[in-house]
């Protein structure tokens, strides 16, 4: 052969093999986008099954949502009388804790509201809500006034002679929360669990379990992907299966609620597809860079650390260390943490399931800014408070919830020495009382062990994650 020829066999060789290698780097990546894509058709398609798909039972028409103001209290009512109907429907939203659906203003972020006009409350009831104005799914939703809005659709059915639905009646056993921004909702599956069997078929001529009532903060979805164990006491293996006693409603079949498994895999995928969100306030860099070298020092054991490299160790911390309120892990007895265990939801045993938990799971802290009020029963308003155990309020209220203290990086608080005489339910369920059984604000007081300027210091970086 010549030696152009070689040379043009050679040149014809590395086309080929350039070919080749293309060829194949497509065939390896197509699969990675292919996978990619479809993580992202199924977290799509599980925040679409949240927001239009009822899992729960409907509570009630759109009709008596449009007639709740003329059962409200006054001055209230009389304001909304005055006002337009697009007003009123502001007023409510603002009174119940809603945000608006993002596809319809009109409608709220917290119901799946049908083509006929009927309401059934979805998964963002807890896990949506608003911080300094702006609505973010996945959020602790700290203006949720489940108690409120039940009350007041009772007193307006009742007026209308229209007959009472499950929620309404179960609502006045089990309280939906005591306090504005938390819920009874470990009570209610408590509840609702002991009309079970294994095969979450529903028992109704079991006697009544006993319980203790106790307000949740709900935590936020965008730190699940972070977790292999879910709830403060980190006792459930994390599955798609450990979402769906959230809609145990007795009129929902055993049989109903095993068929979703395929839905909840979707809800599951968009859930641990969730980011943080970023601060969006000013904070100081220097500051935080030094807040990072006190946060890795003194609170990264528990918490973790952040950044290119992150780790979350997923610790338990004994009650007795941490010194939180106690009240939610004595209310989950070993019996009802065996029933989980032994159940559907853990596959029959096969879930690691921790039947006599220690303590609290130190949980991950990204977006920890969004999150206020802290603790898993909402106690602490602020993360400054946080930092300062022997600051925290007794007795605090927000007296605009669309307020953000930036400050201090929480909710925008006052202060009282005791309680007004006389209120309401509505206006009492403003208020947190940390002298309440299960809504101490104690505990969690290693950060008085730091100066003021390492605190300081962390609380600029807190704001960062």
């Amino acid at each position: 052969m010549r030696q152009d020829d070689q040379r043009t066999m050679l040149t014809i060789d590395g086309f080929r093999l350039v070919a080749v290698t293309l060829i194949l780097a497509i065939c390896i990546a197509n699969p990675v986008r292919a996978q990619t894509a479809t993580a992202s058709d199924e977290a799509a398609a599980g925040r679409d099954l949240i927001l239009n798909h009822s899992f729960l039972p409907r509570d009630f028409h759109q009709s008596v949502f449009d007639e709740l103001w003329k059962d409200w209290p006054e001055p209230l009512r009389s304001e909304a009388e005055k006002a337009a109907p697009e007003e009123r429907r502001t007023m409510a939203f603002q009174r119940f804790g809603f945000a608006p659906h993002p596809d319809d203003p009109a409608k709220p972020l917290q119901y799946v509201v049908s083509e006929d006009g009927w309401w059934s409350m979805n998964c963002f009831a807890c896990h949506g809500g608003s911080v300094a104005g702006r609505p973010i799914e996945g959020l602790p939703n700290a203006q949720i006034a489940l108690e409120t809005l039940y009350a007041d659709i009772r007193r307006t059915k009742l007026r209308l002679q229209i007959p009472l639905s499950q929620m309404d009646i179960g609502s006045m056993a089990v309280p939906m929360g005591t306090t504005v921004g938390t819920s009874n909702a470990v009570v209610f599956g408590i509840a609702l669990m002991s009309f079970r069997d294994k095969d979450l078929n529903v028992q109704p001529l079991r006697l009544p379990p006993t319980y203790t009532n106790h307000d949740m903060d709900a935590p936020p979805w965008w730190n699940v992907s972070k977790r292999e164990r879910l709830y403060i006491d980190g006792f459930v293996e994390k599955s798609h299966r450990a979402l769906i006693p959230f809609v145990m409603d007795q009129r929902n079949s055993g049989e109903t609620m095993r068929g979703w498994e395929d839905e909840f895999e979707k809800v599951f995928a968009y859930i641990e597809s969730l980011e943080p969100p970023e601060y969006p306030f000013e904070f100081d860099q220097p500051l935080a860079e030094q807040g990072r070298a006190v946060f890795e020092a003194k609170c990264a054991e528990c918490h973790g650390t952040y950044g290119s490299q992150p780790d979350y160790p997923s610790r338990i911390v004994p009650i007795d260390d941490i010194g939180t309120d106690r009240v939610r892990l004595d209310s989950l007895t070993v019996d009802h943490r065996r029933g989980y265990h032994e159940s559907w939801y853990a596959r029959y045993g096969e879930d690691d399931t921790v039947i006599d938990p220690e303590g609290y799971q130190a949980p991950p802290l990204d977006g920890v800014w969004a999150s206020a009020p802290y603790f898993h029963n909402g106690s602490v308003p602020t993360l400054w408070h946080v930092l300062h155990p022997h600051e925290r309020p007794v007795i605090w209220y927000r007296p605009d919830n669309a307020k953000y203290d930036s400050r201090r990086a929480g909710l925008a608080i006052e202060t009282l020495d005791e309680i007004p005489e006389g209120l309401r339910g509505d206006q009492r369920r403003i208020y947190f009382d940390t002298r309440i059984a299960g809504k101490s604000a104690a505990g969690h007081d290693y950060p008085a062990k730091l100066s003021e300027k390492e605190k300081r210091s962390l609380l600029e970086y807190l704001k960062t994650l």
